[in-house]
């Protein structure tokens, strides 16, 4: 494989916003684009992540405080990171993943109020602080989003249920987030059709495959 180092691009956004028919576009985008990637969510991706994943979207356990529900997102991601990420991203491969240490600030940071600092501490302690090359993110205001879960077949998980103060909360961090980063964030407005999405996400991903290929040794 390449010496060349793959890039990491994560897609974020609240509840309904979209992100499994992104992850599809941008899987035809690379595809297109010859680039070899490999695609993981959070939390998940492993073995332990995807137990521990059961575990915190789990209904029966709504009683879990925000800082076991942080703890076990960075178990996930610590693994996921060691075991998934860095191997693929030193071996050559771009990683794709839905959600990452952004998704913590959102949803523990805004949603639940754990302060910043602390997340910022787990970040560089358990993931070494590594960050995405271009992270985006779908925004989509609440009732929509929430009107779209709705309408989905099946109960909500536990993450799903909480109330919508929560989840404005959730967005109104994001969007500072990529306010405050806008050369890595590309912000996407996911009321848009389908195929407008889908051409936003390409438009911002190809520029960089495009250079990263022309980075070449």
């Amino acid at each position: 494989m390449s010496a060349r180092r793959g890039l990491f691009v994560t897609l974020e956004g609240g509840e309904g916003a979209g992100k499994s028919t992104v992850l599809s576009a941008i899987g035809r985008t690379l595809d297109d684009a010859g680039v070899p990637y490999v695609v993981t969510r959070e939390p998940g991706g492993t073995a332990l992540g995807e137990a521990l994943r059961a575990l915190v979207l789990d209904p029966r356990h709504a009683a879990t405080c925000a800082e076991s529900e942080l703890l076990i997102m960075f178990a996930s991601r610590a693994q996921l990171v060691r075991e998934v990420v860095r191997p693929a991203l030193e071996s050559g491969r771009w990683v794709v993943s839905d959600r990452f240490t952004d998704a913590s600030f959102a949803y523990q940071g805004g949603g639940r109020g754990l302060p910043d600092a602390l997340i910022a501490d787990l970040e560089r302690w358990a993931i070494g602080g590594l960050r995405p090359n271009r992270t985006i993110l779908l925004d989509v205001p609440v009732a929509v989003g929430l009107g779209r879960i709705a309408a989905r077949a099946g109960g909500r998980d536990r993450m799903e249920a909480q109330g919508e103060a929560f989840f404005e909360r959730v967005r109104a961090a994001y969007r500072a987030r990529a306010a405050a980063e806008p050369a890595r964030f590309h912000v996407v407005d996911a009321t848009l059709p389908a195929p407008a999405v889908a051409a936003a996400v390409s438009a911002s991903l190809l520029p960089l495959a495009r250079q990263w290929w022309e980075s070449a040794p």
